[in-house]
């Protein structure tokens, strides 16, 4: 089935999000058919350089709502998009402040406001909170993994494509001059930007080393919450031996490795035809299926 294929004509609803660990406002929003029954809660979370509009995320919010579930998406606070800007990456400075425990923070302020019967967008007959599940994709993937280790609210987790480190083997030489000038640049394959990368990420993963450690967190926190591994075998950024090592640290984990598929699931931005990639749908599709039987 693609999403086209499906009659039902999901709800979007829009929100701004605030947070008490920074100033920055970020933006959201929740997709779902409306039918007055609760629904499962699916938030998915993008990867590094990536945003809630990249791409086909808009058709992949469109496939889980008509498969039966609240799909919501956020803004990851200092991923470069301003409220109320271009819709692409623009703000380099906030790009260059972001680390990993900003993140985490982010996705618990959502979490927060979904389950704050006055904050919440989505009505309460619609949404089902005691099943809700983490889906992040590339670096999303790894913070979907280290949000459900520590928020009990969350139930299950997948990752698509996801890092199995926060640490990805900087080199010595390269971290003695990243901490000498302060920045490191990193370029937008897409747009061309020279994106900054203040050295606080570094410093903020030395400080909230427990915190990120991915391994740690898989082995231990993770014993009784599912997890399904989904990678591509062509991978070109995240390796698939990253998956086959979650799987390791985590034996009852679910691991699908779809054949001739690279990193991104045969997604691109922009992204023009009104159907979702065949390599999303398929993570999509198994995504679905492991969560009807999970939560």
């Amino acid at each position: 089935m693609t999403a086209a294929s499906h009659p039902a004509r999901p709800v979007r609803l829009d929100f701004i999000l605030t947070a008490p660990h920074h100033t920055r406002s970020f933006a959201a929003d929740a997709r779902y058919v409306p039918t007055g029954k609760p629904k499962p809660v699916v938030v998915f979370v993008h990867g590094f350089k990536g945003f809630k509009e990249w791409g086909h995320f808009n058709l992949l919010a469109d496939y889980f709502a008509q498969q039966g579930f609240v799909f919501v998406k956020l803004d990851l606070s200092h991923n470069g998009i301003v409220v109320g800007g271009s819709g692409d990456l623009e703000d380099l400075d906030a790009f260059g402040r972001n680390n990993f425990s900003l993140e985490l923070d982010d996705i618990g302020a959502l979490l927060d406001t979904l389950f704050d019967p006055k904050k919440t967008p989505v009505p309460a007959p619609e949404a089902d909170l005691d099943c809700l599940a983490l889906v992040g994709h590339s670096r999303g993937g790894g913070l979907a993994l280290l949000k459900t280790a520590e928020d009990p609210r969350v139930k299950a987790v997948v990752g698509w494509a996801a890092i199995s480190n926060v640490n990805p083997g900087w080199p010595e030489p390269m971290m003695q001059l990243w901490e000498k000038q302060g920045v490191l640049h990193v370029e937008n394959s897409r747009t061309g930007q020279q994106m900054p990368l203040y050295y606080q990420i570094v410093e903020d993963f030395h400080t909230n080393r427990l915190r990120l450690d991915i391994p740690h967190n898989v082995r231990r926190k993770l014993r009784h919450r599912p997890l399904l591994i989904i990678h591509g075998d062509q991978d070109e950024t995240v390796p698939v031996e990253r998956a086959h090592e979650l799987k390791t640290l985590k034996k009852d984990a679910e691991l699908l490795i779809l054949p001739n598929v690279q990193h991104n699931l045969g997604g691109a931005h922009p992204w023009q035809s009104e159907d979702l990639p065949t390599e999303t749908l398929q993570a999509a599709e198994a995504t679905v299926e492991f969560l009807r039987r999970v939560l």
